[in-house]
């Protein structure tokens, strides 16, 4: 049986104000992102969904600081921006292949210079809770594609970061490594509930994974609506998709979303 007894709410909250990201081509200006405010509260899990090429991977890149805004503001917690921590987990494979995994998992904290014995405390936790504690000194061409995506997502909690940033991280797994890896995923974050920025071209995978859901407008990319999901948690991936409400959400979203994908084909 579901419940709402969730543990206590971590991270910050991000806020983004009149946001533009703008970039020269061949001599002309290119809006990407054009006037994007909203906000985010803290120890929320944010998906966004929008047509290939509106914006959502540099909207994503400007929170991480990998990419200057044009105009406009970002801030998160109460505090500076540089106070703030985040961590990123990419699309493709980003763990050093040189690297064991116990290694990879351990490399933010250790850039960090933080305690070895918190490193090995936390690395074990997370390897454990992705199932990878087996495979610690593995290297990760003895992984499989899904594997190896755990690692990233092992890191990145190990690095226990205020906002966590995901960019389409299981779009190159097949469905069924994709679905256990969002019910590992839900599992690994329901323990500190930080603040999660997660972009994805599926509507399944937005609804299944988050509180609220963005739908982006075809280039330049602009807020078109949120959506809040109902669905308590815990969740588990395949008893949410069994219900009508589910299906129902699914239809309302893609409804938002389709003059976009079309739009954005043109």
């Amino acid at each position: 049986m579901e419940t709402n007894n969730a543990p206590p709410v971590g991270g910050s909250g991000i806020v983004l104000r009149n946001l533009v990201k703008e970039f020269q081509s061949k001599g002309e200006t290119i809006t990407a992102v054009d006037d994007v405010s909203l906000e985010v509260p803290a120890g929320t899990f944010f998906t966004i969904v929008g047509p290939s090429g509106c914006g959502k991977t540099t909207l994503l890149r400007m929170l991480a600081g990998l990419e200057t805004t044009t105009s406009g503001e970002i801030s998160m917690g109460p505090g500076p921006r540089a106070a703030v921590r985040s961590s990123m987990v990419f699309q493709g494979d980003s763990i050093f292949p040189w690297m064991t995994v116990w290694d990879n998992a351990a490399y933010g904290l250790k850039m960090r210079k933080q305690p070895k014995e918190l490193i090995r405390e936390r690395v074990g936790h997370y390897l454990d809770k992705t199932g990878l504690a087996a495979f610690a000194q593995a290297y990760p061409y003895q992984l499989s594609g899904g594997m190896r995506q755990r690692v990233s997502i092992a890191r990145a909690f190990a690095n226990d970061p205020d906002v966590f940033l995901m960019d389409e991280p299981f779009s190159a797994l097949d469905e069924q490594n994709k679905t256990i890896l969002q019910d590992e995923l839900l599992r690994v974050w329901e323990e500190s509930r930080k603040t999660v920025v997660f972009i994805t071209h599926s509507v399944d995978e937005a609804v299944t994974l988050g509180d609220k859901v963005m739908v982006m407008t075809a280039r330049p990319g602009r807020v078109k609506k949120i959506i809040d999901v109902p669905f308590e948690r815990p969740r588990r991936v395949i008893d949410l998709r069994r219900q009508a409400a589910y299906g129902e959400l699914i239809y309302e979203i893609w409804d938002s979303l389709k003059d976009e994908v079309a739009g954005a084909a043109l």
